[in-house]
Parts: C-alpha cells; sequence; structure tokens
C-alpha cells in the first residue's frame, strides 16, 4: 500500500490561515515579483509564518515551473517556481498547492516564497498591535 497519509491539523498540529494586515511585496534581483494587499498568513505548528500571495498579484512572467514537487500530509501535493532573475539562488523559490487538502483549501491560487531564496519579503503598512 504506498498511499500518501492525510493529516487533519489539530491541537498536536494547528494550522491557521488568516488575512495578513497590510501590503505584501516579494523582490527578486531589484524587480518586484509579487505585490498585494490580500495575502494570507498561514501560520503552522511552530514554524515561522507564510505569507500566501494571490497568483493574480504574481509577475507569472518571472516565474519558472519547474518538476520539483513534495508531499505535505497536512497541506496536499505542491509544486515549485523557479526565479530564473535570481539565479542558482532563486531555484524553486516559490510554493503553491495546485488543490490543498480541505481545512487549508484558502490557499488555493496562491503561492508562497522562501525568504532565502529571494531579496526580500516586505510587510508594510501592518497594524503592530497584532
Amino acid at each position: 500500500m504506498n498511499a500518501k497519509p492525510i493529516k487533519t491539523p489539530g491541537p498536536d498540529h494547528p494550522i491557521s490561515i488568516t488575512p495578513t494586515r497590510g501590503r505584501v511585496t516579494v523582490v527578486v534581483a531589484g524587480k518586484c515579483v509579487a505585490d498585494t494587499r490580500e495575502a494570507l498568513t498561514l501560520q503552522e505548528a511552530s514554524y515561522p509564518a507564510v505569507q500566501y500571495i494571490p497568483r493574480k498579484d504574481v509577475d507569472q512572467a518571472q516565474l519558472q515551473r519547474t518538476l520539483h514537487q513534495t508531499y505535505c500530509p497536512y497541506k496536499g501535493e505542491c509544486a515549485y517556481y523557479s526565479i530564473p532573475s535570481g539565479g542558482q539562488r532563486s531555484v524553486n523559490a516559490a510554493w503553491t498547492y495546485e488543490a490543498p487538502y480541505a481545512p487549508v483549501s484558502a490557499i488555493r491560487e496562491y503561492l508562497a516564497f522562501y525568504p532565502d531564496r529571494v531579496d526580500g519579503i516586505e510587510i508594510s503598512g501592518e497594524d503592530q498591535a497584532k
């Protein structure tokens, strides 16, 4: 049996998805790759929070789909994109769950970026009193 495990977020592995307050921008090689006021913040267990950006607010012309794939038992199959202008550092710099599991379905049509594979992920105008 080779079925991949599917897990549901819960007290032992919580996942929350909330609207990000403020504008989120992603820059690579001095160019803006993403700019949105509609990002979602995904907080999973004790991992650092991740900004998920709507595809419509990402400059898809700067991305190149790769063959790299991973699997998360809480979110599903994950596909990756490189950002050629960022060189070797930006290989598989962005990821997306095209058919996420129901508990995290809000991130469908969103992309996230590894902070160490881009020049910066900035959140401006964020309410500091969270």
